[in-house]
C-alpha cells in the first residue's frame, strides 16, 4: 500500500506565494514521474507540472515562469513553489506519484488534495 499526502495549501492574496509539499510512503520500491494537478470550480482536472526521476520538468503554459516543481528522491517528495498567484489559480491541487511496488510495472497513486484559494 502506498500513501500520498499533500500539505501547504491555504488562502493567499493575488501576487502572493505558496509552497505545496507532497510525500509518498509505504511500499515504495522506486518512484518515477511525480506531478501536480489541479481542479478548479466547475473545471476538469488539469496537469500543472510534472518532474521525471532524472529531474526533467514540464509545465502548463498558464503557470510557466510562476511555478517551480522540484523533488527530493531520498524523501520520496515533490514540491510546488507557486509565486505571483492569480485568482484563476484557485483550485484543489492534487499530487500524483508513479510508483513501483513489485518486481515489474508501476501504478499511479494520488493524494487527497489540498485547497489553494487566491483572493483579495
Amino acid at each position: 500500500q502506498v500513501h500520498v499526502v499533500e500539505s501547504g495549501g491555504g488562502w493567499v492574496q493575488p501576487g502572493g506565494s505558496l509552497r505545496l509539499s507532497c510525500a509518498a510512503s509505504g511500499r515504495v520500491l522506486e518512484t518515477y514521474a511525480m506531478a501536480w494537478y489541479r481542479q478548479g470550480p466547475g473545471k476538469q482536472r488539469e496537469l500543472v507540472a510534472s518532474i521525471s526521476s532524472d529531474g526533467s520538468t514540464n509545465y502548463a503554459d498558464s503557470v510557466k515562469g510562476r511555478f517551480t516543481i522540484s523533488r527530493d528522491n531520498a524523501k520520496i517528495s515533490v514540491y510546488l513553489q507557486m509565486n505571483s498567484l492569480k485568482p484563476e489559480d484557485t483550485a484543489v491541487y492534487y499530487c500524483s506519484a508513479e510508483v513501483r511496488t513489485g518486481a515489474f510495472g508501476w501504478d499511479r497513486y494520488w493524494g487527497q488534495g489540498t485547497q489553494v484559494t487566491v483572493s483579495s
